[in-house]
């Protein structure tokens, strides 16, 4: 019903275009006859002024319509597709044709339908992503609460401390949706403060040399001797770091060290940490920042890396990774002196 109300809407407008032309055309003859008398044009000067107005005029029209017929049939495809849109197909896309105006419409109305295409695959990835995530724990808490009610399992510290594991789990993949949420909303707290980014990096892999001892491998932190302070939220990005560095131990094999470099810039810090590990492969890569991607060897919900990003980017830097087969892996970012 809409199509056909619009089709009617562009079929009076062409026939009031085309009426007020075709009596601008009768004036025209009339006026031009008229000044003929006046200025003394008898004979068959007069029809012939007349009618050299008129094939003017007629000629205009026919220029009109056609002119009216290109910049509407390409504008009626645009409306035609925001209904289809609306109904939610997003694969809908416009042929650029007719004026450069339309065409510009029609890339923009493309592109908006390409973007609403992408996020919403994304919000169906996520969906079954999070409906993933969330089963296995909870298939494990209710198998071993049934078998705690059945006497399959002994009720005592063992099998208690084990369920409790599993809801910290839990906790842990809800606080990290909330943590993605609100970085995907541009939301993300920040309590920023003067920090030395130098005296924060020491602190995280000070800490993090037990867990690298259990693994065989070393820390080694090569940073500027002197202060390198920057106006952050230390302890988010202490948790950036912590993520980073807990990552390149897992994958690091034994008698490896990490390295984590911190280095000054003209307008701020770069951190980077390297390992050497097994390395990825370049689709893999180009994934590893992407919400729930996991490598095989991966034990975690796949997102940490992805707060990470999240995390600064919300302080107005960057992060990359660089990493080669059989070689190794680096993950670098960078934080502003002064945010956007």
């Amino acid at each position: 019903m809409d199509r056909q109300h619009r089709a009617r809407f562009f079929r009076r407008i062409a026939f009031g275009v085309l009426a007020a032309l075709g009596l601008f055309a009768v004036a025209a003859v009339a006026a031009v006859w008229l000044i003929a008398g006046r200025v003394g044009l008898t004979g068959w000067a007069s029809p012939v002024l007349a009618m050299l107005v008129l094939f003017v005029a007629g000629a205009a029209l026919i220029r009109m319509f056609g002119a009216m017929r290109r910049f509407a049939s390409p504008l009626a495809a645009v409306m035609d597709a925001a209904d289809r849109v609306a109904e939610g197909d997003y694969a809908v896309r416009v042929r650029g044709y007719g004026p450069p105006p339309i065409r510009a419409l029609a890339r923009s109305f493309n592109t908006m339908t390409e973007r609403l295409q992408n996020a919403d695959r994304l919000r169906r990835d996520l969906m079954a992503d999070v409906a993933h995530e969330l089963r296995t724990p909870l298939a494990v808490l209710q198998g071993r609460l049934e078998g705690l009610l059945d006497d399959v399992y002994s009720r005592d510290d063992r099998q208690i401390s084990e369920l409790l594991d599993e809801t910290n789990v839990l906790s842990r993949l809800i606080e990290d949706l909330r943590m993605l949420a609100l970085s995907d909303a541009g939301a993300l707290p920040l309590q920023k403060e003067q920090t030395d980014v130098v005296a924060l990096a020491h602190d995280v892999v000070r800490c993090m040399r037990t867990e690298a001892a259990r693994k065989s491998a070393a820390l080694e932190l090569t940073a500027p001797s002197e202060a390198v302070v920057l106006e952050l939220d230390p302890v988010r990005i202490r948790e950036v770091l912590t993520n980073l560095l807990s990552n390149a131990v897992r994958h690091t094999t034994a008698d490896h060290k990490v390295t984590v470099v911190v280095s000054r810039s003209a307008d701020g810090a770069t951190l980077s940490v390297s390992d050497k590990g097994e390395g990825m492969a370049p689709e893999a890569v180009a994934r590893m920042f992407d919400r729930f991607y996991k490598g095989s060897t991966s034990r975690g919900s796949g997102l940490g890396l992805t707060i990470a990003k999240g995390i600064v980017q919300a302080h107005g830097g960057d992060i990359s990774a660089s990493s080669e087969l059989g070689v190794g892996t680096t993950v670098t970012f960078t934080l502003p002196r002064s945010p956007a």
